[in-house]
């Protein structure tokens, strides 16, 4: 899968196609690992139940409100791209409503990196945000995810940046047309480290998000 470079977090999904490693996780969906369907581009059967799951996520206009469902038919789509080779041959395999662009909107969200889909799959990015931030690529995915967690964005905004950063427009500057700062957040921090962040900006003649950035900075390369 696809990185930015030495060091950097993948933009990508890593884990392979149509693994449940989302929809199995209780803390996140509440299904257990065992309810989780997996689908298997490589297996006949697992192909079939991957094109009867899109046709129906496909004619279903309810169903991204139900994340596990979303997460599943996203899943399903990927699957049937990878085992019938191509987008058309999906769409033909899946029939009824399942559409060229829909396989590959959804295939994309599925395609999208761990960190994000697991605020997909706990409602905090709203599924057709989702399909948005799949349009782009690379690290301006990861940092358009984290604005529209950062900033509540609407789906409209997540959509305008995200073709702004396709026509060349850099993510911080597709941003900014929006009125958002890229970095920005607002965080608690326990009153006895807050105090100490205070002074020790003082006597250094330095904002507190310097000090923060730098052990932060720290931490990352540590880990």
């Amino acid at each position: 899968m696809s990185h930015e470079g030495p060091g950097e977090p993948p933009t990508d999904r890593e884990s392979p196609v149509g693994a449940p490693v989302i929809r199995g996780d209780p803390s996140v969906t509440g299904q257990r690992p065992e309810e989780a369907v997996e689908f298997d581009p490589d297996d006949p059967e697992s192909l079939e139940t991957a094109a009867e799951t899109v046709r129906q996520f496909a004619g279903d206009a309810a169903g991204e409100a139900d994340t596990v469902f979303m997460l599943r038919g996203a899943a399903a789509c990927a699957a049937l791209v990878r085992g019938e080779g191509s987008y058309k041959a999906a769409a033909e395999r899946a029939g009824g409503e399942a559409t060229v662009a829909f396989i590959r909107k959804w295939s994309r969200v599925h395609d999208l990196p761990r960190s994000i889909r697991k605020h997909v799959a706990m409602g905090e990015i709203a599924p057709t945000a989702a399909k948005h931030i799949a349009r782009v690529a690379g690290a301006a995915r990861l940092q358009l995810a984290w604005a529209v967690l950062d900033h509540d964005m609407t789906v409209r905004q997540v959509r305008s940046v995200a073709s702004d950063v396709n026509d060349g427009v850099s993510v911080e500057d597709a941003l900014a047309i929006e009125g958002i700062t890229l970095g920005e957040l607002t965080m608690e921090l326990p009153p006895e480290i807050y105090r100490e962040l205070r002074r020790r900006a003082a006597l250094e003649d330095v904002e507190p998000d310097e000090i923060v950035a730098t052990a932060l900075e720290r931490r990352f390369d540590r880990g």
